[in-house]
């Protein structure tokens, strides 16, 4: 074997040692958790709390106004439109008026 030869196969050699060091330092490596990029839902942020009620309700109460507001108010932001701070809170539920009850006579 030539000298050059020589040389050659010890530098592979020494290029496999310090890659099969350097698995070796990568898998001895504790494992972090990933942080997240998402930013921290704050507890002035009352959209998410109404999107997880709405999600919640099954679909049988897809109907109710309030959910659909939210709903609509989470694509405004989502697609970039103005956000609003608070949501109005829903309206509770009247019962229907009837001609004796506004004081009128039968």
């Amino acid at each position: 074997m030539e000298r050059s030869d020589i040389l050659r196969a010890s530098a592979m050699i020494i290029v496999f040692v310090i890659f099969l060091a350097a698995l070796h330092v990568i898998h001895r490596r504790p494992v972090e958790p990933p942080v997240s990029e998402a930013p921290s839902v704050s507890a002035s942020d009352d959209l998410s709390a109404e999107l997880r009620r709405c999600s919640a309700l099954g679909p049988q109460d897809a109907e109710d106004p309030h959910c659909q507001a939210v709903w609509k108010e989470s694509r405004a932001r989502f697609f970039g439109g103005p956000a609003r701070p608070r949501l109005p809170q829903a309206a509770p539920a009247t019962q229907p008026t009837t001609n004796a009850t506004q004081g009128e006579k039968p």
